[in-house]
């Protein structure tokens, strides 16, 4: 026997149907409103490591049960991080590591650690996240957009005037070399045009090179980096990506407390105490 035939004639009317149920509902008691607030934290807690638990299952779903004559179970991929919610695994930061042979070399990048790939990853995530909730879909570069940069890249870059990526076979080779596919590079220069063109939205405005900057970074910064007998290609071809190189140095420093209130707001977990950082503040206020 239902409430309604308890009460009267059934509503008819969907709408009232729908308010009645809603006034008879039962109201949750002092003790179950107690215990939701004890619960909310590690609800909250279980939401955040979902990603964890959701990739080791995949992962031990991936390794055969070990019996006679079988070999060790063997780990294939694992979580290393979570950032908000999205997990990062070992995987990736093995990926950033080769990817960032395609980014000028420095001092830093000639150092390249799993804890600094690792920092860019979480940095880069928290930027991605924050476009998607500000819905900033106008700075997606087109594809020919991206072709562009990929085609200055191997003329320019010095270690792909070195292995002579701008020709085909020079290119796939180069690819081999380094461990990477034209799908995974042309996603990663993407990606970066895309946070690039973010940061320049709400940072640039008010920043200038002058040509004096970009002179001296062409003259004590990238001549040297070709071997003797290699030929830098003529400033005038170079000069946008220095400024945009120059542009990300003087952004980093205004984005810096922007992105690290990014981590503070969020939820951002390193799993891993062997890509732990001494200073995370100090990596966060790297541009990605």
């Amino acid at each position: 026997m239902s409430l309604f035939s308890i009460l009267g004639d059934v509503p008819t009317d969907a709408p009232v149907a729908k308010r009645w149920a809603r006034a008879l509902r039962p109201r949750p008691s002092g003790i179950e409103i107690q215990r939701m607030i004890v619960a909310e934290p590690c609800i909250r807690r279980f939401r955040r490591l979902l990603p964890v638990f959701l990739c080791a299952a995949l992962a031990l779903a991936a390794i055969p049960t070990q019996g006679v004559g079988q070999s060790a179970p063997v780990v294939l991929d694992r979580v290393v991080a979570v950032v908000n919610n999205r997990a990062i695994l070992t995987s990736d930061v093995k990926e950033e590591m080769l990817l960032s042979v395609l980014e000028p070399r420095d001092a830093e990048r000639d150092n390249e650690t799993p804890q600094a790939a690792l920092q860019r990853i979480i940095s880069r995530t928290l930027i991605r996240q924050q476009i998607r909730e500000e819905d900033a879909t106008s700075i997606e570069p087109t594809s020919e957009e991206v072709q562009e940069r990929l085609t200055q890249i191997r003329r320019q870059l010095p270690v792909c005037v070195r292995e002579n990526c701008s020709t085909g076979d020079g290119w796939k080779e180069f690819l081999t070399h380094h461990g990477l596919t034209q799908t995974r590079v042309d996603s990663y220069i993407r990606g970066r045009m895309e946070i690039l063109r973010f940061i320049e939205l709400r940072f640039r405005q008010g920043i200038r090179i002058s040509q004096q900057e970009i002179d001296a970074y062409y003259r004590d910064t990238l001549e040297p980096q070709y071997q003797t007998g290699q030929a830098p290609p003529p400033l005038d071809q170079v000069a946008p990506r220095i400024e945009e190189i120059l542009l990300q140095r003087q952004v980093n420093a205004m984005f810096g407390g922007w992105l690290d209130s990014l981590r503070k707001q969020g939820e951002v977990e390193v799993l891993d105490p062997s890509l732990e950082t001494a200073n995370d503040s100090l990596q966060g206020g790297t541009a990605p």
